[in-house]
């Protein structure tokens, strides 16, 4: 079966499955991607047959690699560029898109539901993440999240800055580590300062326990959940620095990972 075979089967499944009445044309690749990856936000999490699965998978680490993957040793260090900072040969600063890195760990920007973002096709870190994961990666955030309120009661959310970590599935990243970060409604605080660098102590000490070496961070809080960008980025350069500090051998490669030029930007003004 080819990618486009795959394609098609995967499209024709989901749309079954949905009960949804969305007429596709076979061997339209480029709208049946479109249809292909809307159908996957909005579905629920649930069983389906092995044999979906399996052409699942392979369409989509076939289709992270036409992305072109890259790994950390793709990367340069802040060394490498003649950074003279503290730990210059552990970090890196890389644009582009994180469902690309084979890291041992990405952090997903998530909201407390935990189950990624249902609006089809929508650009968001989260919906990224969870399309080119598959359809695991949301069952599972649901079968952890249900184990929560088992022992927490239904109204249970998750927290802010408490990290869940998953496995990463299709993805060239081994683990996906989700997060939900501080929303910054009206003036920005010490309470939401604070809660966003609790974030990035969090998800290191998570990497540590779990023999996580190398991780890339997106940039927590910013966009819809609001935190001024420069803030973010000043915040997530000065913890990430004091926890390797504080812990100098746990750590192989911290990578911050921007995708607008914007944060591109501050990054490069706090780090080169």
């Amino acid at each position: 079966m080819n990618q486009s075979e795959r394609l098609n089967y995967l499209v024709k499944k989901f749309i079954d499955e949905s009960g949804y009445d969305i007429a596709f044309r076979k061997n339209d690749d480029e709208e049946n991607r479109v249809i292909l990856r809307s159908l996957m936000n909005v579905r629920m999490p649930r069983e389906t047959d092995a044999e979906a699965l399996r052409i699942q998978d392979e369409y989509l680490q076939e289709r992270n690699r036409e992305k072109q993957i890259v790994t950390p040793a793709d990367i340069p260090t802040l060394a490498d560029q003649g950074s003279t900072l503290p730990f210059a040969e552990r970090i890196s600063l890389w644009q582009g898109d994180i469902t690309r890195l084979q890291a041992d760990a990405v952090v997903n920007a998530a909201n407390n539901q935990m189950l990624g973002c249902f609006t089809p096709m929508h650009n968001c870190i989260d919906n990224c993440i969870h399309t080119y994961a598959g359809i695991q990666l949301r069952a599972e955030c649901s079968a952890k999240m249900r184990k929560m309120r088992s022992l927490y009661g239904n109204d249970y959310v998750q927290p802010t800055a408490v990290p869940m970590l998953t496995d990463g599935y299709n993805l060239p990243a081994r683990k996906v580590i989700h997060v939900v970060g501080p929303i910054v409604r009206g003036r920005l605080t010490s309470r939401h300062e604070e809660q966003l660098s609790a974030c990035y102590r969090n998800i290191l000490d998570l990497c540590c326990r779990n023999g996580l070496r190398s991780v890339a961070f997106c940039c927590i809080s910013t966009g819809v959940f609001m935190f001024p960008n420069r803030k973010a980025a000043q915040i997530a350069v000065q913890t990430v620095q004091e926890w390797m500090k504080a812990y100098p051998e746990d750590i192989d490669r911290v990578i911050f990972n921007v995708f607008k030029d914007e944060d591109k930007q501050y990054y490069e003004e706090l780090l080169l």
